[in-house]
């Protein structure tokens, strides 16, 4: 699977059924060349606007499923979201 092909696809948490937002970039270990997770913009400031200052990072263990359409995840939200 390629990066593009990553990018398309609607993150998911299957613990309270709630859309995250799609991937932006993925982590690698370039020593093993492996993904080590997925990165996924944070929930936006004000109603939607103004952007993000946090980013979810996802390893890849918790990666449940991958779909067609979407990416199914098992995480608990304020432990990988992360302020930058």
């Amino acid at each position: 699977m390629r990066l593009c092909e990553l990018r398309e696809k609607e993150v998911i948490n299957v613990c309270d059924c709630k859309r995250l937002g799609c991937v932006v970039d993925v982590g690698i270990d370039i020593k093993d060349g492996k993904v080590e997770c997925i990165i996924i913009p944070g929930p936006a400031k004000i109603c939607g606007f103004l952007g993000t200052d946090s980013e979810y990072v996802i390893p890849w263990e918790c990666i449940k499923k991958i779909g067609p359409d979407i990416i199914l995840v098992e995480i608990r939200e304020e432990k990988f979201l992360q302020k930058y």
